[in-house]
């Protein structure tokens, strides 16, 4: 089965910096493609960074430039790293991923239908 396991969510004030962990079986994180959404109340998931196997990575305009991911590969973990953060990226922030058949998956994509597998989520909260 599997298992993503997000941390590393909170309250922070506007302009801070909140970095959000998702720990992932060694298979998951080496063959999926991986990323993270988020969602507010009421609103659509959207997604808002993706990467994939060979490293290619895809931000939606609204975190550009703020959030970036990384990989830890010792540990099988991804992180985001969010900064300057505002009240608008307030929401449940969620790990996903998926595959589409490959064996090493290629082509992330921010659309969150695609994906298989997801975390429980985190709370991230930014007051202004």
């Amino acid at each position: 089965q599997v298992q993503l396991v997000e941390s590393g969510g909170g309250s922070v004030q506007a302009g801070g910096s909140l970095r959000l962990s998702c720990a992932a079986s060694a298979y998951i994180f080496n063959h999926f493609c991986m990323g993270w959404f988020r969602q507010a109340p009421g609103l659509k998931r959207e997604g808002v960074a993706v990467i994939d196997r060979y490293g290619s990575k895809i931000y939606s305009d609204s975190v550009k430039g703020r959030f970036t991911l990384s990989g830890e590969n010792a540990k099988n973990i991804l992180y985001l790293e969010m900064d300057s953060l505002k009240p608008d990226d307030t929401a449940m922030y969620y790990c996903a991923a998926e595959q589409r058949g490959y064996d090493f998956c290629h082509g992330a994509s921010l659309e969150s239908d695609l994906y298989e597998y997801w975390g429980q989520g985190t709370q991230v909260t930014v007051s202004s």
